[in-house]
């Protein structure tokens, strides 16, 4: 069999059953395992796939309908979501007029910003609680009246978070009201960030609120350099090994 033909058998019984093990490869595609390995990995390259340990597993499995808790998210890439937070805090100047998304990556911006300058506007709760407690111009805009409200204002820079990344789908989220007010954020803002380490990248959930054209990407890492051609991307790793 060509490997051409390999790939498609592969991604077509990824289509049907999510997740394949190498050994069921090569007894469907009469093939041997080394084989099947470089496919696997060949494929996890292009951004076909997942490479997972004794198989592979669909980028897209159960995105679209699950997400974890938010006390969980809060404890994965933490040391990465807070380089970011880190870096992107420093962003923001005296005379910028700023929106802040929900989300634990936004959460930890939040914990970094000192410039009592600016304003601020977000829809979470706790991200408010926390930028009042800390003496900043805040108005959080939540609930149904979040769309109507965010669509009076004009801000200078939009800082977002996305549950997935993908070069044919966007920026995702599993929700339909969170995705509009992303949407519209980022419609109402001069500049707009997607903050995101690695592990964002090549996840898609079931609602697109932006094209990656529309926001510069600041992560930890690139998985892989084709997304620096489809938007702007700043990894913060460099940064960081500097001045470690």
């Amino acid at each position: 069999m060509l490997t051409q033909d390999r790939y498609r058998a592969i991604l077509d019984l990824l289509e049907e059953k999510n997740s394949v093990t190498v050994s069921e490869l090569t007894k469907l595609l009469d093939s041997s395992e080394s084989t099947i390995r470089r496919d696997l990995s060949a494929l996890d390259e292009m951004g076909k796939l997942t490479k997972v340990f004794g198989g592979a597993t669909s980028i897209t499995r159960n995105e679209g309908v699950f997400e974890d808790a938010v006390s969980t998210r809060e404890t994965v890439m933490s040391d990465e979501k807070d380089a970011v937070a880190e870096y992107c805090a420093k962003l923001i100047h005296d005379s910028d007029f700023v929106y802040i998304d929900a989300g634990t990556t936004t959460l930890k911006l939040v914990d970094h910003i000192t410039n009592t300058n600016a304003t601020y506007v977000t829809n979470g709760i706790t991200h408010a609680r926390m930028l009042i407690h800390k003496g900043m111009q805040t108005e959080a805009v939540v609930g149904a009246e979040a769309i109507k409200s965010i669509n009076c204002f004009n801000f200078t820079k939009a800082f977002m978070g996305a549950n997935g990344i993908d070069i044919g789908s966007g920026f995702t989220t599993p929700d339909i009201e969170e995705g509009l007010i992303k949407e519209t954020a980022i419609n109402k803002s001069y500049m707009a960030f997607v903050l995101a380490d690695h592990s964002k990248f090549r996840r898609v959930y079931s609602v697109t609120f932006a094209p990656l054209q529309k926001c510069c990407i600041i992560t930890d890492k690139l998985p892989t350099p084709d997304f620096s051609q489809a938007t702007v991307i700043k990894e913060v790793k460099n940064d960081l090994h500097r001045n470690a």
